[in-house]
């Protein structure tokens, strides 16, 4: 009778705890975006368990040796999404079809190694599940380990994205990223066009706590005058690192804690340190001023935000079912590396024949 007592009690303790277990869940899934039609938080469970661990282990040693390359990655996601969607366009080399996106003017100083981990990453997922995993799914999580893998929130990310097989003209990509020399008037325009509102706008911007510039993105701040905006000291010792308005040069984004994914970008801003005008900018403007203050005061609420924009920015234009295809290899479409192979068949052949 004491067994069956202790036993009942046991199951009720076990059942409460699991409604409480599940309860916090369906509340923290209750706080972050919908997930768009054809994506879904669950989508590789069953058909390759070990997807995320695969990619967070190798990423891992990769900034074990090199943590500059978190930013890279993180950069790269934000790149390939806010040009034509979140569908690995990015990734893809250009053909007898046109330049790729790569060769546009904002995305030549994206990292080479950044499409390197990718596709490494990508080779080492197909191995373990067959080619079921897009290179946009992968590059969604490694941006999100370059975040965690810093210091950063860890959150979930929605997949079952496809991969584009065309990529954005030069004009398209200029239209959609916003240079680092553009005010806050036009970084809100520009993002409220994609359902970003200023909290959001602010947070993203986040990103910019890890990684690094080459001069030429801000030097207009310096050069021929300094810009009123900047802190003195800061505008020295940049022009001690750019002496020139074309320097090739590069500099920390965040002087405070350059490789830690923190909310230090913010005090940048308030103390008048923020690299570009599109960063400092955001602390000037009324719109955003508060928001700025209120993460550099408290890193948690930054980082929900943050968690909740990205979650939004990489369901953009998201390719989803039947549409786009699974690349064999995130730098060709499936069909450019197929013509690839018949060509250097018949080329093989006919070399025997002769």
């Amino acid at each position: 009778m004491a067994s069956t007592t202790v036993s009942s009690t046991f199951e009720l303790l076990f059942i409460s705890s699991l409604l409480l277990f599940s309860q916090f869940f369906v509340s923290e899934a209750q706080g972050l975006p919908p997930v768009v039609k054809g994506l879904s938080w669950t989508f590789f469970q069953s058909s390759c368990p070990k997807l995320e661990s695969i990619v967070r282990k190798r990423l891992e040693r990769v900034f074990k040796d090199d943590v500059g390359q978190a930013a890279g990655l993180l950069r790269l996601h934000f790149h390939d999404c806010f040009v034509q969607g979140c569908d690995g366009s990015v990734l893809l080399d250009g053909s007898a079809g046109g330049p790729s996106e790569k060769t546009a003017i904002p995305n030549l100083t994206l990292r080479k190694e950044s499409f390197k981990i990718i596709d490494d990453l990508r080779e080492r997922v197909h191995k373990e599940c067959g080619r079921i995993v897009s290179c946009s799914d992968i590059t969604a999580l490694a941006a999100r380990d370059a975040v965690f893998l810093t210091g950063g929130p860890n959150y979930v990310v929605p997949l079952g994205r496809r991969d584009g097989q065309n990529f954005a003209t030069e004009q398209a990509t200029l239209d959609n990223l916003v240079a680092p020399t553009a005010n806050t008037t036009t970084l809100l325009a520009r993002l409220a066009a994609k359902d970003f509102d200023p909290t959001d706008v602010v947070a993203l911007s986040g990103a910019h706590t890890i990684g690094i510039s080459h001069c030429t993105s801000f030097t207009e701040r310096l050069y021929p005058n300094q810009d009123s905006t900047m802190d003195k000291t800061f505008a020295n010792n940049l022009k001690t690192s750019c002496p020139t308005a074309n320097s090739n040069n590069t500099v920390n984004m965040d002087i405070l804690s350059p490789n830690v994914f923190d909310n230090k970008y913010y005090v940048d801003l308030i103390n008048r340190k923020g690299l570009f005008t599109s960063d400092q900018d955001l602390f000037t403007d009324r719109r955003t001023k508060n928001i700025v203050t209120s993460f550099g005061a408290n890193q948690t609420l930054f980082f929900n935000k943050f968690v909740n924009a990205m979650i939004k920015m990489g369901q953009l234009n998201v390719l989803t079912g039947g549409q786009g295809e699974i690349r064999a290899k995130c730098s060709v479409r499936n069909k450019d590396k197929l013509l690839a192979a018949v060509v250097e068949g018949l080329e093989k052949t006919l070399a025997a024949a002769l």
